[in-house]
């Protein structure tokens, strides 16, 4: 399923700060998501000093590091990256829900928005097609959610100051 529309124009970053969490295993896979990431928010205007990386041994960590991050104050969004390439054993599945329940409960108990960039593939080649160049690949993907729920947030909250 794609996100991103290609026709589209991404949400402009404007001043705001963005904090990207990346898990180190299958880094070979990671390491590209962390390019369409940046990629998606260099097109959308963000200045790279704007832009935070901050790398965990896997994605079990990405929660905690996500939440660290947006309890900083310093970040309107957490893009969160990682890979989980299924095996033979039930791991996968742990691993899957725990990171995918633990970002939930971090962006929801602070108040950031943090996007889901896990890919959850049954096999190392699936994970290569989604962290392909351009539009598609996942972390531009995430990059892109994340830039529209910072606007959104932003948008709820000025709201709500008045």
């Amino acid at each position: 399923m794609r996100h991103v529309d290609p026709r589209l124009p991404l949400r402009p970053a404007g001043d705001a700060r963005f904090a990207l969490v990346v898990s180190r295993f299958n880094e070979a896979i990671t390491s590209r998501l962390l390019e369409g990431a940046r990629a998606a928010l260099l097109e959308a205007g963000a200045a790279a000093d704007r832009v935070a990386v901050y790398m965990v041994p896997g994605a079990f960590e990405l929660p905690q590091a996500a939440r660290c991050a947006a309890e900083t104050g310093q970040y309107e969004a957490v893009v969160c990256l990682g890979c989980v390439i299924r095996g033979e054993t039930p791991h996968f599945e742990y691993i899957s829900n725990a990171v995918a329940h633990g970002l939930m409960e971090a962006s929801g108990e602070t108040g950031v928005p943090m996007a889901f960039g896990v890919l959850t593939t049954d096999s190392w080649e699936q994970a290569e097609a989604r962290a392909g160049e351009g539009r598609d690949n996942k972390g531009f993907e995430a990059a892109a959610a994340a830039l529209e729920m910072a606007e959104l947030f932003g948008s709820v909250r000025k709201a709500h100051r008045r």
